[in-house]
């Protein structure tokens, strides 16, 4: 491997330095923006913003101009957040790098790749949608990350992390071979980077020696905070009190890093003396040619460094630093509570009843899926001290923040590392403890490899707590977990478990926890009905369903048996009161079935459904309909079940068609899949006539 020499001089001021807005002539720039306290509830005024409709109509401004677009931009992304809501502070953190790279590079010639895409919200004002990006995550308007059916600045779809520099590699690579000298420089944060797919690319750009340019925006802040070695690592770059800058030849050059914002690494690592020097950092270990670390945030030194680095052969990373919610005092103060936002609240007039409703006060709030697990948790610890828990970079979003707090040594964030929390699970449970793997049900898909041979394989005694199973809402289709149950259920020794309510979440999170074995526990995003949870936790009977209610006559000559999975029962519930008052089918009875368990099914009140006379069945899940739950029941009745052959009902699946399902609110979702209570009801009519 080629070593990299470094030469030494102690630090000059940006102002003396080589730029490529030389030619301003207005007084020396801070590169220091403003800061703002509150959301505008109205439109602010933008007039540079409001020039710019395209990258190319950055190419023009000065560095002064510059400056004041990144004003500007900050101010109108923080009206825009306040009108759609969605995700905040990593936006806010790269307004001057967003800026900085289309000033400087020639897309969409250039390839600009984002890893993840919750920063990317600038990136799309910029790049013709800022008069549309009030419609960001709502049904029919912009999708929450880049997407490349959406414009041809999105150079690829993102949502899940770690993902840039791999597709950036294999970008560069392809216009090597066609002879297309253009470049290519993907956007990763310190949080993505902890995913091992980022260094498996990284390790190739080296082999490969591809002309790629990566930029570490290092904002010590995934939606967790970041943890381990890495991010200690990074910390003790920073600490060295130097960086390796870049010379106007494209060389390292090492020197006294300039006075910058200190850098807070919540204090963990403040303690540390021995630390490395640049050029034995882990970037250069690897192989790539390493600059950094820079002030993410200082307009003329982002424009000198990218400009200097983007000429620079080989595979290079340009460490910056940032600040998570920059420009907005409260984020900055707080970037997890403003990791992403809600809209603001509409302004309610003051009601002249005095009357109170005494039970609507003390009315209890439903509680959300994440906070049941939750407290499940911190419950199922203080009785049982074998049970450890482990969360890929997830402990805020899967409620697991008081388990952190009340038992740290049993607690483990691994980063985005989704493979290797599946595995460390498998290794912790051939050691006699009881590992639970709190995941999203997306995010599950990328340790599906390690569920398969390290856990189910060797029947070990891990469970899954997913989480966000189903539709999600506004993150779109890159967040749905709708593809769970059918890569669960074809797994060997598998149980999977869909509760119907908060109550039985935490009953059945029990239940699967005390089985021996590999279990999955499938709950969605968000609150759920109000249920009231009763404890002591119960174990419930494994693959016993239960029948919730039986509407119509005994006598009628058409009998349903309406099969729901999971959050699906409510509906069933209610699309049966609607289909046995409708006198169109006034001649049915509906038994509505809680299901309860994917795998096993109760296949004993299948049977007995059949035997009764059940004339039409109806599976209803928030779930793919190929290979889902539905899939599941029509395997039994088709190729075991005794009491089909002769009874023949007529069968109908429900749930969500063949296709991705776009972007808006859950109830967008399901009314678009039918999945609504007005669409089963319809799908339900078409099966009885």
């Amino acid at each position: 491997m080629q070593q990299t020499s470094y030469s030494t001089q102690s630090w000059s001021s940006p102002a003396s330095l080589s730029t490529p807005s030389a030619t301003d002539s207005a007084a020396p720039l801070s590169g220091l923006q403003q800061t703002f306290e509150q959301i505008p509830h109205t439109r602010p005024e933008t007039p540079l913003l409001d020039a710019i409709d395209a990258p190319l109509d950055l190419k023009a401004l000065t560095t002064a101009q510059l400056i004041t677009l990144a004003d500007e931009l900050r101010l109108f992304l923080l009206y825009s957040a306040g009108q759609s809501g969605g995700h905040f502070g990593a936006n806010l953190g790269v307004i001057e790098l967003t800026i900085a790279l289309h000033h400087l590079l020639d897309a969409p010639n250039d390839q600009i790749v984002w890893d993840v895409g919750h920063q990317a919200y600038a990136h799309k004002v910029l790049t013709g949608r800022r008069d549309r990006l009030g419609s960001i995550r709502a049904k029919g308007g912009l999708t929450a990350f880049p997407e490349r059916a959406e414009s041809i600045y999105d150079t690829f779809g993102v949502g899940h992390s770690s993902t840039s520099i791999s597709a950036g590699l294999g970008m560069s690579l392809a216009l090597r071979y066609q002879g297309r000298p253009q470049t290519v420089a993907c956007v990763i944060g310190d949080g993505a980077m902890t995913g091992g797919m980022a260094f498996e690319a990284m390790n190739d750009a080296v082999q490969q020696d591809a002309d790629l340019l990566v930029i570490l925006n290092d904002n010590d802040m995934s939606i967790s905070c970041s943890i381990g070695g890495f991010s200690r690592h990074l910390a003790m770059l920073w600490e060295s009190g130097y960086q390796v800058d870049i010379s106007d030849e494209g060389t390292p050059l090492l020197r006294r890093r300039p006075h910058m914002q200190a850098y807070d690494r919540r204090k963990r690592h403040s303690e540390q003396r021995n630390v490395p020097q640049l050029e034995d950092n882990l970037f250069t270990a690897i192989g790539f040619t390493y600059f950094g670390p820079f002030d993410g945030h200082d307009m003329p030194e982002l424009l000198r460094v990218l400009s200097l680095a983007k000429q620079v052969r080989g595979p290079v990373l340009v460490h910056i630093y940032t600040t998570k919610g920059k420009g907005f005092a409260p984020a900055e103060a707080d970037p997890v509570g403003y990791h992403a936002i809600s809209k603001l609240p509409v302004k309610e007039v003051a009601k002249t009843d005095s009357k109170k409703d005494s039970a609507a006060d003390t009315k209890v709030p439903a509680l959300k899926y994440s906070q049941v697990f939750g407290q499940f948790l911190c419950d199922k610890a203080a009785q049982d001290d074998k049970l450890l828990a482990i969360t890929p970079a997830m402990e805020e979003g899967s409620g697991m923040i008081d388990f952190a707090r009340q038992y740290p040594e049993r607690f483990f964030d691994v980063a985005i590392a989704e493979q290797h929390a599946v595995t460390l699970a498998a290794g912790m449970a051939t050691q006699g403890v009881k590992p639970i793997v709190a995941i999203y049900s997306t995010f599950l898909q990328r340790g599906y490899d390690q569920l398969i041979h390290d856990v189910a394989l060797q029947e070990l005694d891990v469970t899954f707590a997913i989480d966000r199973a189903g539709l999600v809402g506004e993150d779109g289709a890159t967040h749905a977990g709708v593809f769970d149950l059918a890569f669960l259920r074809c797994v060997p020794h598998m149980l999977i478990a869909t509760p119907k309510d908060e109550n039985e979440c935490y009953h059945l999170l029990n239940t699967c926890y005390e089985y021996q074995g590999s279990t999955a526990v499938r709950y969605p995003r968000g609150t759920g009905t109000g249920a009231m949870i009763s404890r002591p936790a119960q174990s419930y009977k494994i693959g016993q369903a239960v029948v919730e209610s039986v509407l119509g006559e005994d006598n009628a000559p058409k009998k349903l048996a309406l099969l729901a999975f999971g959050t699906m029962v409510a509906t069933a519930e209610q699309a049966a009161k609607i289909l046995t008052s409708d006198e169109a089918v006034s001649d049915c009875q509906v038994q509505v079935v809680n299901m309860r368990w994917v795998k096993p099914l109760d296949t004993k009140l299948l049977e007995t459904l059949l035997t009764q006379g059940v004339t039409h069945i109806a599976t209803l899940e928030e779930h793919m309909i190929m290979g889902g739950a539905g899939s599941a029941v029509n395997e039994y009745l088709l190729n075991v079940s005794p009491a089909f052959a002769t009874s023949r009902p007529a069968i109908a699946n429900i749930g969500i068609p063949d296709r991705f399902i776009a972007h808006g609110s859950q109830a967008e979702q399901l009314a678009d899949c039918g999945l609504d209570t007005s669409g089963v009801v319809v799908q339900l009519q078409r099966l009885l006539s």
